[in-house]
Formats: structure tokens, sequence, C-alpha cells
């Protein structure tokens, strides 16, 4: 069931006026890989009136459905707008996965700051406006903008919105919309920001915009106690004015994970975007299978865990059999399930013996997986093994990423489940991200140490032999990240063994996005945690020097 987008479905619903439209910078497309669509589906099974403008060019696209009755929500899309519009070297992004079509040229710079924008002056004073999605999340609070070399205000006080709901937003906009139908006050919900004339009383202060502005290491302070102090309500002036930070909402309980990927997605793009062309990202995301949420990786260029969460909410296996059959369904369906994972694949069924949500100032998987990290994939690969045996199921493939020190930590069933990838789950090459091999830049960048690398591919490659099967792994790996010189890509050369082949290695230039640790180092030049100066590669020349110096790998050398 499509959400509507035009005035042609509301009058087919006999609606006079949606209760809250949805602005987005991508295509809609209605799956339960799309925010949007996720939280259209639930405000609309609660009974709200929902419409949806995708990637709006003027006053006429904007007004077309009217005004809400209870307030707009924006988002930029799946990725901030500046990562969807410009290479790590700041040059304009040609291609658009997720525009119909394919050209980048439908979604402005800062969407969330340029449809706030619009939809004011197009109604002057109108409902509430309300940013949500990965760019409102991460730009919060003041934080750092790669693309101007500045630090930039709570992207709430630039857009002139009037609410933020941060993180995975099923919770807060329902009970949002909730309060405001109500005529009720909203300001205590969990998951939201806002901006207010005084401090509530008992909240913590960060150092204000103006500090962090003017001193790195008050930016650095306000960044590191943001971090520390999930749930206590935070502050931050502004000028005369404070962005208030309410605790984060509850992570979802694995029923209620359960409902919103259960829900009534057509798996399409909608008919008024199809018009304009075909969406690339549709073929990847249409049979794929959401098994989990949240990370317990904290990889400290990712945002993954600081937008879904630093623990881990498992879907059932029921739920997940009834998604499976459902696709297998659906009239374009070939028989081929292109992916069954999350963040990481193989964090499904993960969860921590000591208590819910990530610990302050502790990784669980760095310098080692933690004790009470509850690390078994025999759940997991029992479901993949029940997955592919379905009726209608040709293939089912992970294409999600592997964490490989899970693997080799789960003494029990890791080697079990890599058999049951390699045998049946992987299409082509499997890709794993070691990302980097040098002891100081892999710790920067807070992932596992190269010996973990090699002892998880000498496991591979003894199971290929046994198996017989044609396959061989890709690496994932990054440039220029802080910490990172070129003769540090010499060493991730020598460690991996380099050879012109068949096996070919994926780098990337690290891009500094807004609140990341990786982010935090490259601003100021030291290291997050210890204070001490870290080597950061700003000229954009010698970035492309290391990329440059590593682009196959043929594995079979170490």
């Amino acid at each position: 069931m499509f959400i509507p987008s035009t005035t042609d479905e509301f009058k087919a619903r006999g609606w006079d006026r949606a209760d809250v439209i949805l602005v987005t910078g991508d295509a809609y497309i209605d799956s339960p890989s799309v925010g949007i669509s996720i939280i259209g589906h639930v405000l609309m099974n609660a009974g709200f009136r929902v419409g949806v403008i995708s990637q709006p060019a003027g006053s006429a696209d904007i007004s077309r459905l009217g005004e809400p009755r209870l307030f707009w929500g924006i988002t930029s899309g799946a990725v901030d707008s500046m990562v969807s519009n410009y290479n790590a070297d700041r040059s304009r992004r040609r291609h658009d996965d997720l525009t119909p079509g394919g050209a980048n040229n439908a979604r402005p710079d800062r969407a969330c700051i340029a449809y706030t924008g619009l939809i004011r002056s197009c109604f002057k004073k109108t409902v509430p406006i309300v940013l949500g999605g990965i760019e409102a999340s991460l730009r919060r609070i003041a934080h750092y903008d790669y693309w101007q070399n500045t630090i930039r205000r709570s992207i709430l006080f630039d857009a002139k919105a009037d609410i933020i709901i941060y993180g995975m937003g099923e919770l807060a906009v329902l009970s949002l919309a909730q309060k405001i139908s109500g005529g009720a006050d909203y300001r205590t919900l969990p998951g939201i920001c806002f901006i207010a004339n005084e401090a509530p009383a008992g909240a913590l202060e960060l150092p204000s915009f103006e500090e962090a502005l003017s001193d790195v290491d008050a930016f650095a302070k306000m960044f590191l106690m943001a971090g520390s102090g999930p749930e206590q309500v935070l502050v931050q002036k502004h000028g005369a004015r404070f962005l208030v930070q309410n605790p984060p909402s509850r992570i979802l309980t694995p029923a209620e994970l359960d409902r919103v990927y259960e829900l009534p997605y057509e798996r399409e793009l909608h008919p008024y975007c199809a018009a304009m062309g075909s969406v690339r990202a549709l073929e990847t995301i249409r049979f794929s299978l959401t098994t989990h949420r949240g990370c317990f990786g904290g990889c400290n260029f990712c945002s993954i865990s600081m937008h879904q969460g630093g623990s881990v909410v498992s879907r059932t296996e029921d739920s997940l059999i009834r998604e499976a059959v459902s696709l297998s369904r659906h009239a374009l369906f070939a028989g081929v399930i292109s992916d069954a994972g999350g963040a990481s694949a193989n964090m499904y069924g993960t969860s921590c013996a000591a208590h819910v949500g990530a610990c302050r100032n502790k990784s669980c998987l760095m310098p080692a997986v933690c004790p009470s990290l509850r690390v078994d994939h025999g759940r997991l690969t029992m479901l993949l093994a029940k997955l592919r045996e379905l009726p209608g199921i040709k293939h089912l493939f992970v294409a999600s990423g592997i964490r490989y020190d899970l693997i080799l930590a789960d003494e029990k069933n890791g080697e079990a489940y890599l058999r049951e990838l390699v045998e049946h789950h992987i299409s082509g090459l499997m890709r794993i991200a070691p990302e980097h091999s040098s002891p100081h830049v892999l710790e920067l960048m807070g992932k596992p140490s190269s010996d973990k690398l090699i002892a998880f591919r000498n496991m591979f490659e003894k199971i290929i032999k046994k198996t017989g099967k044609k396959t061989g792994l890709s690496y994932y790996l990054m440039a220029a990240h802080p910490g990172c010189s070129l003769e540090d890509m010499s060493d991730l050369q020598k460690v991996a063994g380099v050879k012109k082949g068949p096996i070919p290695a994926s780098v990337q230039i690290f891009t500094p996005t807004p609140s990341t640790l990786s982010t935090l180092m490259y601003y100021t030049g030291k290291d997050a945690r210890s204070g001490d100066p870290v080597f950061v590669e700003r000229d954009m020349g010698k970035k492309q020097k290391q990329k440059r110096s590593v682009m196959t790998f043929d594995l079979r050398k170490r």
C-alpha cells in the first residue's frame, strides 16, 4: 500500500487533508529499507493520514498536497545530502542511485534547510516543521562541516525548523503526532530536540556554539560530553537561545521491530516518481530482508551506531520467514533474496549479558570482543538454512558487511556459520572491511588488528578448499583516515599482499561526516581519547596518491 503522494490518491481515500506530510530528498520507494516509508506506514497504521512529497523542486511541488493538520516531517533521504551530492574531493557526484533517471540533479545541498525554507515560503505561519533522518540526527548539535571546513550551528537553528527527531524515530514520531493532535505539550518526549529561551533545570550544558566555533579544545570537549551523557537532558547555547536535547527514545523490542517490518509495503517506486525514470537503488533493496537493527561495532568513522544505536535488537525467526514467504509471492520475484542482514550481517542474535545499550567510553569489540557480549552464530546459521529452503527461494545472499572478528570469537559456531555462507550465501566474492593494516591507524579507526584478518583468511581458505567453491575475498579499504600516511598505505600493501590480479579491493578516501569520532580527529588533529597529536592528510592530491597506491589484491599471498 503506497502512502499517498498525489491529490488523486487523497480523493480515492476520501481525504480532504493530511495529518502529516513527509518530505524527502530521495525518490519515494515504498520499502522497509527506506526510512520515510517506515515512518509513514507507522503513522498510517496508527490511524493518521499521511502524504509523501519526494524531491520537491519548487512551490508547486511542496504545496500540491496542501498544509498538514499536525506537522511537516523533513528528511534529506537515506544519506546526508552533502555526502549524496559530493565526493571526498568535494567534486560534484554525477550519478544518484536514489533519483529517477540516475542523474544527480534533484536533491539540494543541505536538503533539510532547503526544504524548510521552501515550506515557509509557501505557508507563512505553518504547523511545526520536524526534521529527521541521518542528516538532522547527526547535525543536531554544533558540528564540523567538511564542505565548508568550519563549525556549523545545530541544523535546527540553521533550518529555522521547530523539532528534531533523532535516531530511529518510530516511537518519537508516533508520540509526537499523538501529543500535537491532542493539544498536549510535547517538549518532554524522548528522542527529540527543540529550541528554548531557557535551559531546563538539571540539564547538562555543553560548551556553546560560539565557544566551539572559536576554540578547538572547546569543540572537542563539547563532542565528548555529548557522547558521554545520553540519558541526561543536554543543552547548548546558540546566541541567546538554547538547543535542548531530550534523552533518546528506547530501542524497539523484537516484537515491535517485527511489526514495523511487516507493515504493508509495496516494495516499488511510487508511480509519481516512476513516471520520471527508474531508480537504481530499488533493485538492491526490493527483495532484501532486514534481520536486525543497531551495531556493536562502534567504528570511529561510522555513524550507524550513533543513529541506529550501539546495541542490537533482532527480529524473530517467524517474522523473517513470513516476510520471505511474502517476497516469494511478489509478481516480480525471480527466486533471489538479494540480502539478509543489517549494519553488520552476523550481529543477528548478539546481545550483551551486562545491560541494554552500549557502554559509555568503552568499545564492545575493541581491543577485543568484550566478555559480556554473547556471540553465538548458531541461531543465525539455522535461520539462513531455513530461509534458503523455503519454497520459491532459489538463492539467498548475504550482502551486508561481516565482522570477521566476531566469527573468530565464536569458537562454538563461528566456523560453521562461515561454511554456511561460503556454500550457500555468497554471490561472487565475499566482501569484508579490514579498512587498513597499520596498528596505529586501526586503533584510531576502532578496527581489529591485522592478525585477526590473517586468522580469518586462513579459516576462509580452509573452508573453500574443503568445499571446492570457486570464491574468494574482496577488501574494503580506506585511505587518508586521520593518522594514515602514504607510508602506512605501503604497509597495507605488505600485509595484504599486492599483485595485479582478479581479486579487487575497493579503496575509498575518508570523508569527514558530522558527529563521528574520526571527524573530530580530522578537525582537531588530535586523538579523540588521549588528546595526543595525530597526523591528518589535508592535501587532496596526496589523499588521491594514498588511494592509488593500493588498488588490487591477490589473497593467495601474504
